[in-house]
């Protein structure tokens, strides 16, 4: 789906209150289009309305006039370069980047983590970066869980339940 369209869905999205289809269609134009910094932008006001401050600080990380505590939450909850390389999901030359700002920051990042791991990195090789996160800093999957983790795996359950309910009673409707 071309990128206008897609964004008008995601308006459409968020008029009607479906912010999770929303954030998703962000999400995925993100990946496709890594350099474009207003859809970060708008990925990071999505995160906003869910009162997400970590990652709206990490899809706002680029630019000039982002918020401080938003950072802050942003590379607390990524607490490696490492890992702020891969959470930033940027790809190719930081030269590519829309402003001499999100350049700075991309090399920084890069740098630093280049630095501790002691060898080079680059954007486009996440094993590059990626190797030896696990051993330095412990798999994220082995976290401990989080209330928002708990609340999203409830609030999945409740919607499975929910759809098992009407898909039910809908069956049950053809038999009477």
């Amino acid at each position: 789906m071309p990128l206008i369209e897609t964004l008008a869905r995601v308006d459409a999205d968020l008029t009607a209150g479906r912010v999770p289809v929303a954030r998703q269609r962000l999400r995925g134009l993100v990946s496709s289009f890594p350099h474009d910094l207003t859809l970060r932008r708008r990925l990071a006001e999505v995160y906003r309305l869910y009162g997400d401050a970590a990652e709206a600080g990490r899809w706002m990380y680029l630019e000039e006039d982002r918020d401080a505590d938003e950072t802050a939450a942003f590379e607390a909850r990524y607490g490696s370069p490492g890992w702020r390389m891969k959470a930033l999901a940027w790809h190719g030359p930081e030269a590519v980047a829309a402003t001499s700002f999100a350049e700075g920051q991309l090399v920084a990042v890069r740098t630093a983590c280049a630095e501790e791991l002691g060898r080079s990195v680059d954007w486009d090789d996440p094993a590059s970066y990626r190797d030896g996160l696990e051993e330095k800093y412990g798999d994220a999957s082995s976290e401990p869980w989080t209330v928002g983790g708990v609340l999203a795996g409830v609030g999945c359950l409740v919607g499975a339940l929910a759809f098992l309910a009407i898909w039910v009673n809908g069956v049950v409707a053809l038999f009477d």
